[in-house]
């Protein structure tokens, strides 16, 4: 089995001006596609080839002359999650299962959003910023490079690309006006709310 590059739900147009076209075509078609390309080079003709994304990211984690294989392994998963984590429009009121569990793990939506906000703009370097799904309870986190919290036993329900990539053609360095613009204007909560099942 070879993996592909997932088409976007929406046009790479349609969540401008807080991601550009120009960022999501080069991040998406660019960026994305050869973490791909680079996975299949690597487990061609390998066992590996006929696993599950996860049951690749998870196997070559504890192997660390597998790093090549995990690292594209794990941003191919962290970018089919992140796409899916944003809409034209996105932001806003939150389902009401969601959000009682944010305010019942955190104390209020505001406090999420500080600790959300603050794991990407502390995420030193490269990397992830995360909220999961640990032991019944919802919990955010940070990840560095390529790595995600399935290596943690936790569930991402909600990632943001924290790479420069990611945001500096439309915010150069303010790191954290994109996290808050991203926040603000393009979650999909629907989406994330799916993830609790």
């Amino acid at each position: 089995m070879s993996f592909e590059l997932p088409p976007l739900d929406y046009a790479k147009d349609a969540l401008s001006p807080i991601m550009s076209e120009e960022t999501l075509d080069l991040h998406h078609g660019k960026h994305h596609q050869t973490y791909i390309s680079n996975l299949n080079n690597f487990i061609k003709d390998t066992e590996m080839s006929s696993m599950s994304l996860e049951k690749i990211i998870l196997e070559s984690y504890k192997d660390k002359s597998m790093g090549g294989i995990f690292n594209n392994a794990s941003q191919h998963w962290n970018h089919n999650l992140f796409w899916k984590c944003m809409k034209p429009n996105g932001g806003g009121s939150m389902p009401a299962r969601l959000e009682k569990m944010i305010i019942n793990d955190f104390g209020s939506l505001e406090t999420f959003k500080k600790e959300f906000i603050q794991a990407g703009t502390t995420q030193f370097g490269s990397g992830w910023c995360w909220l999961s799904l640990k032991n019944g309870k919802l919990v955010v986190s940070k990840t560095a490079n390529a790595a995600n919290p399935l290596i943690d036993d936790m569930k991402p329900i909600l990632g943001c690309d924290v790479w420069e990539h990611s945001y500096y053609i439309d915010y150069r360095n303010r790191r954290p006006e994109y996290l808050n613009n991203f926040f603000d204007k393009l979650i999909d909560w629907e989406f994330v709310d799916s993830n609790l099942e």
